[in-house]
């Protein structure tokens, strides 16, 4: 026959140690699981760089200027006939922030002198091919880039020009 004290028996002071470590180590497995997926999840809001960027309104950009867009990281050259192209601000060479120099209207790299044109075709200089686009969506007279994307190419096509 089996008394009631061997039916409620307790932990001994080893199993109750144990159970501690158990809870202790899948808590800690938690919070470094949790932690691990917020360092990988992308840190990419709306309206910002790496999302859909809202650039400006249409008529903010004169035909023939290139302008820079500091939420979406590019430039937005508007084209003598109206047009809009959205360049990454990278070099294609090793990427280094490439300046647009009005006064000569060309960019500039300044790491390793390749030169660009308004339409980030490449003049001079180590840089295998032109600048990188973001697309452009022109809606509602509001500029729109996805800066999520970029675009390689090896030359300048006017289909990658925007109208609105």
């Amino acid at each position: 026959m089996i008394s009631s004290q061997e039916n409620n028996k307790e932990p001994t002071r080893r199993e109750f140690l144990g159970i501690g470590l158990a809870v202790s180590l899948a808590v800690l497995a938690g919070q470094a699981s949790v932690a691990l997926l917020k360092f990988f999840r992308p840190r990419y809001k709306p309206g910002s760089f790496g999302a859909v960027v809202v650039a400006g309104q249409v008529d903010e950009f004169e035909p023939g200027t290139v302008s820079y867009v500091r939420g979406a990281r590019c430039y937005i050259a508007r084209l003598e006939d109206g047009g809009f192209l959205a360049l990454w601000q990278r070099c294609t060479h090793l990427g280094c922030t490439v300046p647009w120099l009005e006064e000569e209207d060309l960019f500039n790299c300044p790491c390793h002198s390749s030169i660009f044109n308004v339409v980030g075709e490449v003049l001079t200089g180590p840089a295998p091919r032109p600048m990188d686009l973001f697309s452009i969506e022109i809606v509602e007279d509001q500029i729109l880039v996805n800066t999520g994307d970029p675009v390689q190419r090896k030359s300048f096509d006017s289909s990658q020009v925007t109208y609105a």
